[in-house]
């Protein structure tokens, strides 16, 4: 693992490179100045210099904080921190398609899912395309197999002609990977004539709140607050009160009634005294048939791991935190392995003081992305000093379940860890804390230096044993 120091020098190296000519420019100037004093050329060359050279500090320190993106004091929040609750996330995605007024808002399965074609330059580098969040270098093309439902109960009372498939390949904004994941996305279906066949397409930010990957609460016209995260066939018959007219906005994740123009509010309210008379229960994280959908290995992303423990880093005292995101922006910067995106953490100090609320602009890979609909959760590296955290993210898609951990004890046997982030996360610490780095998802207890935590983790491994799976 790269250190801070060490990126920050390679910067300053390329910098210096590149802008080569300002400390030459310095120097013409400063040696002329003895033969010729004033403000004539040798000043202005100078000073054309001094401005180049100071460009080579700057343009380092920006570089580094762009691919080492540490979370400092600086990224706080202030004024009380962000006005959510810890279980909230709100996604600004990237608009879909907005298709014909005649065309029906409806609810599509995702029975198979796979990656025809993700090609970007092959860079490291940061690209900007200016007012595209959705450039076909940056935005997978996914093959999808849809069962549409046009059998449920429409506003009318009325039933759809049945369900039927389709298939074909869409580009997917990474931000709403998930939803494929999850297995339930909303769809567009244009009318056609008897016997043809009706233009299918996905409404991507839609998909994302149907499946859960953005929460969503309603507030109704007494005051009253309702969860509708999961509650897909009552999301859904919101979406077509909302777009009939014309769109609605959520605040944060939130639909307020008491804010909306009398019929929409009507008639959201007579929605919500139907579901109130009849609970809807959630929809699962992920729909049945999960690993036919299954996109992370596929896309790019940070291999998981058990760690890197730098000795420096673990002889001061630094520790690993867990963080949670609140908020992911759309921006129209891209690295190859993921979009850069303006984000909002909800941060726990290792110390169990106060969580504090911090806004950072992060590249976030695409594999742990096409997971946000079971995990918003992400790991920090915490400096000695506890004033920087970097979010680590071989160790956060392994806890994200991305990778799948496995240990392996002495004997041979293979402990029961995978799906089990509280348990990931306590062999996290208990490596971290003996500076022990497993680079790998595999814990192999049999290796030499592992031995001497072989007994400490097993331990571990059954103090997080759920008792109901015991004998």
């Amino acid at each position: 693992m790269r250190s801070r120091a060490g990126v920050f020098i390679g910067n300053l190296l390329f910098a210096a490179l590149c802008c080569c000519t300002g400390p030459i420019f310095l120097a013409i100037g400063y040696a002329a100045w003895d033969d010729d004093p004033g403000w004539g050329w040798p000043a202005a060359v100078a000073a054309a210099g001094a401005a180049i050279t100071l460009t080579i500090p700057v343009s380092a320190i920006s570089s580094t904080r762009k691919e080492f993106p540490g979370i400092t004091r600086r990224d706080r929040l202030k004024g009380g921190g962000f006005p959510y609750r810890d279980d909230t996330f709100v996604l600004l995605a990237p608009r879909s398609q907005q298709g014909s007024p005649q065309a029906r808002l409806l609810r599509a399965d995702v029975l198979e899912a796979s990656l025809v074609r993700y090609n970007p330059d092959g860079e490291s580098t940061f690209t900007t395309h200016v007012g595209n969040y959705t450039p076909d270098e940056f935005t997978p093309l996914i093959g999808l197999r849809l069962r549409v439902r046009d059998t449920e109960e429409t506003d009318d009372g009325t039933d759809g002609s049945g369900d039927f498939e389709v298939s074909g390949e869409w580009r997917v904004s990474a931000v709403c990977l998930s939803a494929i994941t999850a297995g339930r996305l909303v769809v567009l279906v244009e009318p056609a004539a008897p016997g043809a066949q009706r233009a299918v397409t996905p409404e991507w930010p839609r998909s994302a709140l149907l499946a859960g990957t953005r929460t969503s609460r309603l507030i109704d016209l007494e005051g009253r607050s309702a969860e509708l995260t999961r509650r897909s066939g009552r999301q859904l018959q919101q979406m077509r009160i909302s777009r009939e007219a014309g769109g609605v906005v959520m605040t944060g994740d939130t639909i307020d009634l008491r804010t909306l123009d009398p019929y929409t509010a009507a008639r959201y309210a007579a929605l919500a005294d139907r579901y109130r008379d009849h609970p809807e229960d959630q929809a699962p994280v992920s729909e049945p048939g999960e690993e036919t959908r299954w996109l992370a290995d596929e896309l790019p992303g940070e291999k998981g791991g058990f760690g890197w423990v730098g000795r420096r880093w673990s002889r001061r005292g630094g520790v690993l935190v867990r963080a949670r995101f609140l908020e992911m922006r759309s921006t129209t910067t891209f690295q190859d392995h993921g979009p850069v995106l303006d984000t909002v953490l909800r941060i726990q100090p290792a110390d169990g003081t106060t969580p504090f609320d911090a806004a950072r602009q992060l590249t976030v890979p695409m594999d742990y992305l096409t997971v946000l609909h079971r995990t918003k959760e992400v790991v920090l590296l915490v400096s000695p000093n506890g004033r920087s955290y970097v979010v680590d993210w071989a160790r956060t898609s392994l806890l994200a379940g991305v990778t799948e951990a496995r240990v392996i004890a002495p004997d041979g046997r293979e402990l029961p860890v995978a799906g089990r982030p509280d348990l990931i996360w306590a062999l996290m610490n208990l490596l971290a804390s003996q500076g022990l780095s497993v680079t790998k998802p595999v814990l192999d207890l049999r290796k030499r230096r592992l031995r001497a935590v072989a007994g400490m983790v097993t331990r571990v491994v059954q103090d997080h044993t759920d008792p109901r799976t015991c004998a």
